[in-house]
């Protein structure tokens, strides 16, 4: 879930401006949950890029899909995806330039497996982006002991043959990572 407190949590047009993407680009949000980073994400790959919204509750699978179709965001794909599970983002190998994991690492059961599959449909040079919380808060986010650290994301990631690259301000209670797959 993605939370959009000025001054507090991620602000999605903030935080997107770290990814650096370029028009025409292919990136995934993976956990798209309520489609928060869709518009910034549509806007900074442009109409002849793409966005895949990646989600595994299938009703938030179509809300997504009629958020792009009302907003006009043609370049927005919505995808049933289990990222748990091999083969289980609904795309080819090697098809993205970038992907973001918002508030959604510390959900996982089987990490590794996720980040396996994250791996194989990012092209080489493709970066994965990884914002989740520092802490718990308040009753948000997750709870103290399934808080994934940064330096427990950035082990998992190298475990998953990603570079680390760089980390970048991500909103107050979350860090953000970028890791590059070689």
């Amino acid at each position: 879930m993605n939370f959009v407190l000025p001054g507090r949590f991620v602000i999605p047009e903030v935080v997107a401006t770290h990814f650096h993407l370029k028009p025409g680009e292919r990136v995934a949000d993976l956990g798209a949950g309520g489609g928060f980073f869709l518009k910034p994400l549509s806007d900074a790959v442009g109409p002849e890029g793409k966005v895949y919204a990646c989600e595994i509750q299938k009703q938030l699978v179509d809300k997504l899909g009629e958020f792009a179709r009302l907003s006009g965001l043609s370049n927005i794909s919505p995808l049933w995806c289990d990222l748990e599970e091999v083969g289980g983002i609904k795309l080819p190998n090697n098809t993205l330039d970038a992907a973001i994991l918002v508030n959604t690492l510390f959900q996982f059961e089987l990490k590794e497996t996720a980040l396996q599959e994250i791996y194989r449909v990012l092209r080489p040079g493709g970066v994965l982006h990884i914002i989740d919380w520092t802490e718990s808060f308040g009753g948000l986010g997750p709870q103290p002991k399934d808080v994934i650290t940064q330096e427990q994301a950035t082990a998992l990631c190298e475990a998953a043959r990603f570079i680390p690259e760089r980390e970048y301000p991500a909103g107050e209670h979350h860090y953000g990572l970028a890791v590059r797959k070689v």
